[in-house]
């Protein structure tokens, strides 16, 4: 079901996160707004942090090389602090901030060295550290030139693991097509092997792509309930004419140790009716998934209508109800960190930034 307009009857709120990059006219369009919207970032509202109430964004400088900054504040986002660069002056797009249960925050993020990284303050925003790396990316485009890139989807658990997964190829015979893989952390230095989502076998040549994971945050430990809703195309090797895309969901009731059947939420759509952008047709950099209070998963979505002339018909979907997470029983599909394959792959960050 279509996704209802906002209220109007209050001020829509922006969270600058994800690749959120900074332009002049960003900010005045805030500003002209101002009695409609406002800015605000990822919030802490953990009950034993010291630094309960601070919010905080991330965003990258696409004049300064694409530099990560960070900015906080401590009064719900009235007032934001000068922007500060974590140490080592990273560079990179897409970071996602979450906040543990003492108060630090970590912020994966694509690097601009081909790696996933993030960076963490333990001191409420004040200082951020330097880089540290979860993986090298091995990343194949996709057919039919669709915007995409392993930005990284974040969220963490009610002990304060983080989870953080993106497209990846490694695991496919020389990387003929993405996968959805994850790593964990308690911390934000030490991560766990990759793990590639078994949504369909290797070798399937089913691509997948731009995934939005979900963590129950009131699940923890080997019962943390995971959520993740992604585009995919049933066939890699499709052209621009013949590629089809589609929405599918998987969720893991164990910590993602293992996982649900795919289930299609939405498709075939056909590139056509995907709005056009100078990185190719686009659905958007990120898929949004989050759990309620019952522990069901809502996600939204793009979908591309079929349409003729030069007015699209592409919007913003839900499902009618939202989805709950698979059983044990029902997670049978066990996710690995065995067969990495070798073959050519690359972060897409440093080629998005060529290309914008």
């Amino acid at each position: 079901m279509p996704i209802p307009l906002p209220s109007s009857d209050r001020k829509l709120r922006f969270a600058l996160v994800g690749c959120g990059r900074i332009a002049a006219n960003h900010f005045a369009a805030l500003r002209q707004h101002a009695e409609r919207a406002e800015w605000v970032g990822v919030c802490d509202n953990q009950p034993a942090s010291p630094h309960r109430g601070n919010c905080y964004t991330e965003f990258d400088n696409f004049a300064q090389g694409d530099l990560e900054y960070m900015s906080t504040s401590s009064d719900g986002g009235n007032i934001w602090r000068t922007p500060v660069s974590p140490a080592g002056n990273p560079k990179g797009l897409g970071g996602q901030p979450v906040v543990q249960p003492d108060g630090d925050v970590i912020v994966p993020f694509e690097s601009l060295h081909g790696t996933i990284g993030d960076f963490e303050s333990t001191d409420g925003g004040q200082t951020w550290s330097h880089e540290n790396t979860i993986s090298k990316v091995s990343f194949h485009p996709n057919s039919g030139g669709l915007r995409t890139s392993p930005l990284p989807t974040a969220e963490i658990a009610a002990d304060g693991t983080v989870y953080v997964a993106w497209e990846d190829c490694r695991f496919e015979p020389k990387c003929s097509a993405n996968d959805i893989v994850f790593s964990s952390s308690s911390d934000g230095v030490t991560w766990s092997p990759v793990s590639r989502i078994p949504i369909d076998p290797v070798g399937s040549g089913v691509d997948h792509f731009i995934p939005g994971l979900a963590v129950d945050p009131a699940t923890s430990g080997p019962g943390t309930h995971l959520a993740l809703t992604y585009y995919y195309y049933p066939d890699t090797a499709c052209t621009a004419a013949t590629c089809d895309l589609d929405v599918g969901f998987v969720s893991s009731p164990d910590g993602g140790a293992h996982w649900s059947a795919p289930t299609q939420l939405a498709g075939p759509m056909k590139l056509g009716d995907i709005a056009a952008t100078s990185q190719g047709p686009m659905v958007g950099d990120y898929i949004s998934t989050s759990f309620n209070a019952a522990g069901a998963a809502a996600t939204v979505f793009a979908i591309g209508m079929p349409h003729t002339g030069n007015v699209f018909d592409e919007g913003m979907w839900a499902p009618s109800t939202p989805l709950p997470v698979a059983s044990a029983a029902e997670a049978t599909r066990e996710a690995s960190s065995a067969g990495a394959a070798t073959g050519q792959g690359v972060g897409a960050a440093q080629e998005a930034v060529r290309r914008d």
